[in-house]
């Protein structure tokens, strides 16, 4: 079922939506955690989904990441994008308040532990941006706005990213992550597809 921590509403930009994010990221966290124990296999109907629906993505590397606090996994649908010819990255949070780095990634290499825990590409591994990222979140709306963590880090790089080129950002998430209407600050950026084990939604479609 779908949380309605927020009435169905034409979207606006909040002024101050830091409480309100707040207050939906506690509820959020624990919705995810209960949709992780019921879909065993979500990850490989977000595969099939993509395979279906996704066409004519840019050219280029894309990113994944390293699932951590029940997120769903990204590495079956990493593993069918790598297998259609495209190299793999992993984000690296390079400074507080700064956009993410991004690292050649492959299945077997060696990590190092991030400055919160997460596991990332060694720093001798090349940079490289991606042209497809996929997102993690607690929460979406249709349209196109997430819940992360309230860190900015992927608001601050797909905004770098598009201004730099042609980005195609995929946020993968539970289908019991949906809510009417995320709380959005002049920061914050959309995704242009979510894709969760029920459906693809396409942002603006």
């Amino acid at each position: 079922m779908r949380l309605r921590l927020f009435p169905a509403r034409i979207h606006a930009r909040m002024t101050d939506p830091i409480d309100a994010k707040k207050e939906l990221r506690a509820v959020a966290a624990a919705k995810r955690a209960e949709a992780a124990k019921a879909s065993l296999n979500a990850a490989d109907a977000i595969v099939a989904h993509f395979r279906q629906h996704i066409h004519d993505l840019p050219a280029g590397p894309v990113s994944g990441f390293v699932p951590i606090r029940r997120e769903i996994d990204p590495m079956p649908l990493l593993a069918w994008l790598r297998a259609t010819g495209r190299r793999s990255v992993l984000p690296i949070v390079a400074a507080r308040d700064a956009p993410l780095v991004f690292r050649v990634w492959t299945p077997g290499d060696e990590m190092d532990a991030g400055p919160y825990g997460i596991e990332e590409p060694k720093a001798s591994a090349d940079r490289m941006d991606p042209v497809v990222l996929l997102v993690p979140m607690l929460a979406f709306d249709r349209l196109g706005f997430r819940l992360g963590y309230g860190g900015g880090y992927y608001d601050r790089t797909l905004a770098a990213l598009r201004g730099r080129g042609k980005i195609t950002a995929v946020g993968i998430a539970y289908s019991a992550q949906e809510v009417d209407a995320v709380p959005v600050a002049e920061y914050d950026e959309p995704l242009d597809w979510i894709v969760t084990e029920r459906e693809a939604i396409e942002i603006g479609a």
